[in-house]
Order: C-alpha cells, then structure tokens, then sequence
C-alpha cells in the first residue's frame, strides 16, 4: 500500500493536470474534487495541507499569465526582484550549498570504481525519490516513477563500478530536510558531481535562482557567462543529477511557457506553484489577491 504523502501528491498532481487541460473554462473547486473522487471539503483540506494555501490561491501561481506579467515586470527574470523582496534570505537554497565538488577525471572514466556509494528512498510531497552520496556530498536524487528497481538501476548506470550500499546517512537527511521546508537546518549541503566544467558551472548559477524564483534560459545563458548558449544551456539543465536541489524547474522559456521537464510538466507545476504558495503568497499579494474558494 502506498504512503498517505505519495497518495495525496498523486491526487493532486491529477487535479493540476485536469485543470491544465480546462484552464480556459477555469473549472470550480467541486468540479476539480470530483475529478480526482473526492468532495470539495475533503479536497480543499487535503489541498491546504499539501500546499500550505486553498486551491484556488495555489493554482493562480500556476497560471501562466502569472509567469509573463513578473517576467515582463523584471526583463525576462525574477532573479533580481526575488533579492530585492527579501528572498535572498533562508529561502535561498545558494545559502546552504556552499560547495559543489566536481569528480575528478579519474573518477570520472572509471565509472566511480573507488567510490562508496549510500542510497536510500524517501516519500516527498511530489511523489517518491532515490538519494545517493558519497563521503564528500550528495551525488544523486531522482524521483521514482517506475519502481525502486529501475531507479536503483539507472544510479548504477551512471556509477557501474562503485561499491553500493542502502543507508540513509546525514548527507541525505540533510537534503532531504528542504522537502519538508525546514530551510535553517543543514548548515551546509554538499554536492559531488559528475559533469563537465561546461555542466557544473551551469548547475551552480542554477543553485542561485532563489526558491520562489523564476528565471529564462537566456537569462542563465548570459548569468554563467555563456550569453547566447541557450540550447546548450536547455541541455545542460536536461542532465542535471540532483533533481529538486539543483532547481532546474525555476528555469521557463521567455514566453511564460512553463517548459519542458525531466520529471514530468505536472510535477513541475506542482513544484513551482509549492514553492511560490510558500515564499512569495505575501509578497506578490498584490499580483494574485487572497481569497478564499
């Protein structure tokens, strides 16, 4: 039996997709719990749960007028008016990644052959996840769509010659800790990753985008100082290792389009909007009033 967390996530990642499908008839809240089989009261709490705010405020983050009306406001990035909102502090997950420690050429080649590696699997709000580390930081998290099996079998691909053990150490605990919103308690998180220069320098000016923070491939392009690069860039993003932490699911088209996604548009909705109900609902009042459904 599945985990109440993954059950609920379920449901809503459901009730995100069917109202991404009929935004243009803004479908109602009884509308919305009756798609997933549930009444609006029992939604509506759950939800609120879940999201820390009512459907209804959640999903005016999710609206992509919503993107386009703060990108325009910022030039085509949310980066500097997050700083300037005061977003720049224990909400930004820069401030706990202090280090990211690319592997060596060595390690690199012979497929992590002297690396110790610990997994473990969690339950997080946006569906289940495997987490590995090594003695210097975490080098893995990916959520788990299609079984623990297959999971633990695309982590071996990337490392086939490391020694595996399943452990939950601190490393993990402490990057776990930002699922549950607890922001102050890793003092540092570390990341030991398996890139090139190109890839680790576009995975650091990632960890800057501060959470609740939006921002465009251009505008990562020229901030890790390759303007223009933006499909290399888009790639770039498309290989990083540690889903969630290093959050490539901040970066939109400079449209407003939310974009494409390793894990799935849903959960990138999901987590955009999770983000933004818990950073930025007081900030932004004035763009998407409080109200209640």
């Amino acid at each position: 039996m599945k985990r109440q967390q993954e059950l609920n996530y379920e449901r809503i990642a459901a009730a995100i997709r069917f109202i991404k499908e009929n935004r243009q008839e803004q479908p109602r809240l009884e509308t919305i719990a009756g798609h997933v089989n549930m009444s609006p009261a029992h939604f509506q709490r759950m939800f609120q749960e879940w999201a820390g705010i009512s459907p209804k405020g959640f999903l005016q983050y999710l609206n992509i007028e919503y993107a386009k009306r703060i990108l325009k406001q910022t030039h085509a990035s949310l980066f500097d008016t997050a700083c300037e909102v005061g977003l720049s502090g224990t909400g930004r997950l820069y401030d706990l990644f202090v280090n990211i420690e690319g592997m060596t050429p060595g390690e690199y080649k012979n497929g992590g052959q002297a690396l110790h590696i610990n997994y473990s699997f969690a339950d997080t709000p946006f569906g289940q996840v495997i987490v590995a580390s090594t003695d210097k930081g975490i080098c893995h998290l990916a959520f788990v769509d299609e079984g623990e099996e297959e999971a633990l079998g695309s982590l071996k691909q990337l490392f086939p010659n490391a020694v595996y053990e399943k452990s939950l150490d601190g490393k993990q605990e402490d990057a776990l800790s930002v699922f549950n919103r607890d922001w102050s308690k890793p003092d540092e998180i570390k990341l030991h990753l398996k890139g090139t220069p190109f890839q680790l320098k576009v995975w650091e000016t990632l960890l800057k985008i501060p959470a609740g923070g939006l921002t465009t491939y251009a505008d990562l392009a020229m901030k890790s100082g390759h303007e223009g690069a933006c499909r290399a860039v888009g790639t770039a993003i498309g290989r990083n290792p540690v889903a969630f932490l290093i959050p490539c699911h901040r970066v939109i088209k400079s449209t407003g389009d939310i974009g494409n996604y390793h894990w799935g548009e849903v959960r990138k909705n999901a987590i955009i909007g999770w983000e933004a109900a818990y950073f930025l609902f007081d900030t932004f009042s004035f763009a998407c009033p409080k109200e209640k459904v």
